[in-house]
């Protein structure tokens, strides 16, 4: 069980309430009954846990016959780097076959799920469009409903859902950083985003045409409401080290399609960001290798930039709950380079799902007019959000 604070979603101030959040992996008497005589596959990495106990060790010690681990970005372990290609192989601690769910291998196939009776996805994701586990859910989901195999999701609360923000995506630029017509904060646990992925039949044809409630369950976490926010046991990635850098990540992320470091290398990845070419006058860091940002960029470099680093509530206070554009648009118009600030793969538009957030930067539009320009799709969205949520919604929250 992890803490949660219970705040005002448009404040931020002091936590005015403390409880204890129940997972849907904790809540094992629910579960694994459904489990007990099955050959099982989970999905999983170094967040699926029971208490401090991995929930495939916890699965093996109650009896249940797990016969494959997939593992998504980073490895069933977490330890490897953002878009690090990771081989199947067996895991040391239980001697069962792992097969790595990322790169050119992102779905399930069904070799892969031959010997299977039962899939069980539990995964601590952090809200945010452009993290990959959502779209590794929709993937596994899809396998599931096509091979005939029944699913199970284990639920967890969202750190980052208690607020929806950002630019709707377009599907003309849907990746693996982006696949639904969905903003970049969405405001929804795992649980709830599976459920849109089908009531809004967002899957494959196959897959929507054999979807029914009981071959997709959900497993609810108890005492979470969308004004919670959810500290997180253990650290969801490599570079996510805090909460204060998972807070600040649908901001900052935005410079991975830029030049800009993004703060891979330092202590404090998404909260110290900057280049070479910004001011002196900034905040000067030099970003070096380190255990999960093996390579980044300007690595050796003296960078000038920003370093957001403060506690929680600083954190929150500065974020409120919006998408902070300005650094975007200060680290823009400061640098020197406009024509090469956008790396030339245009990765920058599959982060915000279109072409517009980067012709307005160039453009000199404000925060402003960039926000407003968002609006139409977002009060689209919040529509549909609203339908499948499983748990009580922040304030004035739609």
């Amino acid at each position: 069980m992890s803490s949660v604070f219970f705040v005002s979603a448009q404040t931020f101030k002091m936590p005015l309430q403390n409880r204890e959040v129940v997972t849907g992996a904790d809540q094992t008497a629910l579960y694994v009954p459904l489990l007990t005589g099955k050959k099982v596959g989970v999905f999983a990495n170094q967040t699926s846990v029971i208490g401090k106990t991995h929930l495939v060790d916890s699965l093996l010690k109650l009896g249940v016959k797990v016969v494959k681990i997939f593992g998504p970005e980073h490895g069933f372990r977490g330890k490897a780097d953002a878009g690090e290609h990771i081989e199947n192989g067996i895991d040391s601690k239980t001697g069962i076959q792992v097969i790595s769910l990322y790169g050119q291998h992102k779905k399930p196939t069904s070799t892969d799920l031959l010997g299977i009776d039962m899939l069980l996805f539990d995964i601590q994701d952090v809200g945010v469009r452009f993290y990959t586990f959502i779209s590794s859910l929709q993937y596994f989901m899809e396998a599931a409903l096509e091979n005939n195999t029944p699913l199970l999701i284990l639920d967890r609360p969202n750190p980052n859902g208690f607020y929806v923000d950002g630019p709707v995506l377009d599907t003309n630029y849907r990746s693996f950083v982006g696949m639904q017509p969905i903003p970049v904060v969405y405001g929804m646990t795992i649980g709830e985003y599976a459920s849109m992925l089908c009531g809004e039949k967002w899957l494959t044809n196959q897959a929507n045409e054999k979807y029914t409630p009981e071959k997709i369950k959900i497993i609810k976490c108890e005492k979470y409401t969308h004004s919670s926010l959810y500290q997180l046991p253990i650290n969801p990635s490599p570079n996510l080290k805090s909460m204060a850098s998972i807070y600040w990540y649908p901001s900052i992320c935005f410079f991975e399609g830029t030049l800009i470091s993004e703060g891979r290398g330092t202590k404090a990845p998404f909260q110290i960001f900057g280049h070479p070419l910004l001011p002196i006058s900034l905040f000067a860091f030099t970003p070096l290798p380190n255990e999960g940002a093996k390579n980044g960029k300007c690595f050796y470099q003296k960078c000038y930039g920003w370093n957001l680093t403060g506690t929680n509530n600083q954190v929150l206070e500065k974020i409120g709950n919006k998408i902070q554009l300005k650094y975007l648009i200060q680290a823009y118009k400061l640098f020197p380079g406009k024509d090469s600030f956008f790396l030339k793969t245009n990765f920058f538009n599959n982060l915000s799902g279109n072409d517009q957030l980067m012709k307005q930067l160039k453009s000199g539009m404000t925060e402003e007019e960039i926000r407003k320009s968002w609006e139409p799709k977002l009060s689209i969205f919040k529509a549909i959000r609203k339908k499948y949520l499983l748990y009580k919604d922040f304030e004035n929250g739609l």
